[in-house]
């Protein structure tokens, strides 16, 4: 028997006994798990700086490091998420419809467990406890397969997050980790009948390859191309705002903004002000021949002067903001518009009506968020109803789109197919249901 059959196995036998834990038994492993997080903080920060110093030697980029890196302060997150779902509803037993039949049949459908839950997921640390927590609350033991990147941070955190399940009474085989290699990885993609789902969350090459070669059903976490869209009649203090925070507050994370869209009429006025806020925030902008044009008519100071020495590299324009920062603005090419960067680079267009932006959504939108800014209750609608996304927002930061942010507590991630799930998965996205139906001696005629 391989090592991912044994321990998929194993997780199968651990499932039974947490289908029929309580409420009071899983919350009282969560709370243990989260004790053992910031007991072993030391521990687990000390792993993980082996992982970071690897990664830096081997020329990782730092916005994927930054997606590595653990500090006290992410433990005690880490910790904090866990005793969130704690106090969350338990989802098991949930009656999702109920009803008397004509007959007298007593019909319930009620929320159960997958069963065996696994994740394959790059980079962060932070998911393997995240995702520990939520299918434990749901019910499903886990089987954790991280990047080898994280191999380190990863072995420490499962161990903690094992031996606190089994002093809270559950078996430690509710939590196991999986193995890096590709061997493993395929052999786990292909446990039908011994691992209920597997999701994937990582990069669009991750994702697609467990799609693609996976006989276990798939519950898909996409990639975030996110859009802001500032409208004809956008508040554009209010635009601008929004768009520093979707695109800097976090730019490794997939909801992120990539991708920004602007009406022609407001264009010259938002980008005067946009592109320098941006470059002083470090962002390099890829833009369309319009964009690049608005930028090579403001290289200024600001005194208003022309800028000694900052002029145009090809197909590019300079823009100064406040202290004279400069930025960039580069020539867009077709792959920047269905980019997800990761970084601090920002496609940007400049379109003529609403209509423009929706179809340049639907063209490259990931699915994941985009967002529209405007004063118009009649563009917010149409926007709400043309774009076909997991999360449509309003006259807010697409960061928003977060299992915590919408109140689920830590999510396993952020789905953007139409089957089962779709946007932040929390606690209810994690089960099944099966249907209890009770009689009293009924029988078919």
């Amino acid at each position: 028997m391989s090592e991912i059959i044994e321990l998929a196995r194993r997780a199968r036998v651990a499932s039974y006994a947490l289908a029929e834990a309580s409420r009071a038994t899983k919350d009282a492993a969560l709370h243990a798990m989260a004790a053992a997080l910031r007991a072993n903080t030391d521990a687990i920060v000390a792993a993980n700086a082996k992982d970071v110093a690897a990664a830096r030697d081997a020329g990782t980029p730092e916005s994927t490091v930054d997606r590595l890196a653990l500090d006290p302060s992410r433990v005690d997150a880490m910790a904090a998420g866990l005793e969130q779902l704690a106090g969350l509803a338990d989802p098991i037993g949930e009656v999702v419809r109920g009803y008397t039949l004509p007959n007298g049949l007593e019909l319930r459908q009620v929320r159960v467990p997958f069963g065996v839950v696994g994740i394959i997921y790059e980079a962060r640390p932070n998911v393997t406890a995240d995702a520990a927590g939520i299918c434990l609350k749901s019910g499903n033991a886990v089987l954790l397969r991280g990047s080898s990147s994280a191999a380190a941070s990863n072995e420490a955190i499962i161990a903690v997050l094992r031996d606190a399940a089994e002093s809270a009474g559950l078996p430690a085989d509710v939590v196991q980790g999986v193995p890096t290699d590709r061997a493993a990885v395929k052999e786990l993609m292909q446990a039908r009948g011994l691992v209920d789902v597997l999701i994937p969350r990582g990069g669009a090459g991750l994702i697609q390859t467990v799609v693609s070669e996976s006989s276990v059903p798939v519950i898909e976490t996409g990639v975030g191309n996110c859009h802001v869209y500032i409208d004809a009649e956008a508040d554009l203090d209010l635009g601008l705002e929004i768009l520093l925070n979707s695109k800097t507050q976090r730019p490794s994370v997939c909801n992120a903004a990539e991708s920004l869209l602007v009406h022609a009429s407001v264009a010259d006025e938002f980008l005067a002000r946009a592109l320098p806020a941006l470059a002083e925030a470090g962002v390099t902008v890829h833009g369309d021949p319009k964009v690049v044009a608005i930028s090579n008519n403001r290289p200024t100071t600001d005194a208003g002067a022309a800028v000694e020495g900052a002029g145009d590299v090809e197909g590019a324009g300079a823009v100064v903001g406040v202290g004279a920062v400069v930025g960039s603005v580069v020539e867009a090419t077709e792959e920047d518009f269905g980019a997800e960067y990761n970084s601090l680079d920002l496609s940007a267009a400049v379109v003529d009506s609403l209509e423009d932006a929706v179809q340049h959504i639907r063209r490259y939108s990931s699915g994941h968020t985009d967002a529209i800014i405007t004063r118009s209750q009649a563009a917010a609608r149409r926007f709400t109803t043309a774009v076909d996304s997991a999360a449509v927002v309003v006259n807010a930061s697409t960061r928003f789109t977060d299992g915590g942010e919408f109140g689920f507590g830590a999510e396993i991630g952020i789905s953007t197919q139409k089957l089962h799930a779709r946007g932040p998965m929390g606690l209810p996205e994690m089960t099944s249901t099966k249907y209890v139906v009770t009689g009293e001696g009924q029988i078919r005629t």
